[in-house]
């Protein structure tokens, strides 16, 4: 254990606010204390004060900017909760399967087209569906976004490329760029649409990594918080793909939790 007396004093500084954020007793919202008051508590310098709240801020913690007060920040997290009957029991409300899981945990949320095109696949997403490299694909760019509670700012959440077979999607709404009622599985789903296929089974795939700057920028991501990307995959009966999702998740704003029967 080190010894808390060679702890540079900026380190202590953002341990001790790190504890009072993780214990609730700074809530999210709250303005932590100020440079002044945080002088005088620590008998620091002004600039190894601001030195300890960018660590905080480079986790996440606080958000901070010139000329304005520290904020510990607000987390919209979405549990995002995978089973079966989960996934059926969003389906039976009409909303998406997204939405519907947000609203039963107290949470808003709408989605944004970024782009609806026909485009070629790339080559991780023609492999999921076992076609070549660059066959045609129509794709829906959305942005998922958790909207504002009182007077403050609607937060995005999650950046999401769905991809469909454009022999199978063509001339459907899944081409048309607007939204969809129910979602693009309520398309696939339809019994008496033109797909008219059931799905069955869901493979999801994640990899943690750090943000790029167009996912920062997109996503507000602050210094120090990492991104999912979680590549959804969905099948039918027969083992065929209908959809793949590609989606880039703030690890800030989310929790992942699998159901696995054995």
């Amino acid at each position: 254990m080190a010894d808390p007396s060679k702890v540079p004093p900026f380190r202590r500084i953002a341990n001790e606010l790190r504890a009072e954020i993780l214990r609730g007793d700074l809530a999210p919202g709250d303005q932590i204390p100020s440079q002044d008051e945080l002088e005088q508590r620590f008998g620091a310098s002004r600039a190894t004060v601001r030195k300890g709240v960018a660590v905080l801020a480079s986790e996440g913690l606080v958000t901070t900017s010139q000329g304005k007060k520290s904020i510990v920040r607000e987390r919209p997290n979405v549990s995002l909760r995978q089973t079966g009957s989960i996934y059926r029991a969003r389906r039976a409300t009409g909303e998406s399967n997204f939405n519907a899981e947000a609203r039963a945990q107290g949470q808003k949320v709408h989605q944004e087209i970024r782009e609806v095109v026909e485009g070629p696949a790339p080559e991780v997403i023609a492999e999921r569906f076992g076609l070549a490299p660059g066959a045609p694909m129509v794709i829906r760019r959305l942005l998922f976004v958790a909207d504002a509670k009182d007077d403050g700012p609607d937060t995005p959440l999650q950046l999401c490329d769905g991809y469909y077979d454009a022999t199978v999607a063509r001339g459907t709404r899944l081409a048309e760029a607007r939204k969809i009622k129910g979602g693009a599985n309520a398309v696939i789903e339809d019994p008496s649409g033109p797909i008219g296929r059931r799905i069955t089974q869901f493979i999801e795939d994640l990899d943690i990594r750090m943000p790029y700057p167009h996912e920062i920028d997109q996503l507000d991501i602050p210094p120090g918080v990492p991104v999912a990307r979680v590549t959804r995959t969905a099948y039918d009966s027969a083992g065929n793909v209908l959809e793949v999702l590609d989606s880039i998740v703030p690890c800030d704003r989310h929790r992942f939790r699998y159901v696995i029967d054995v």
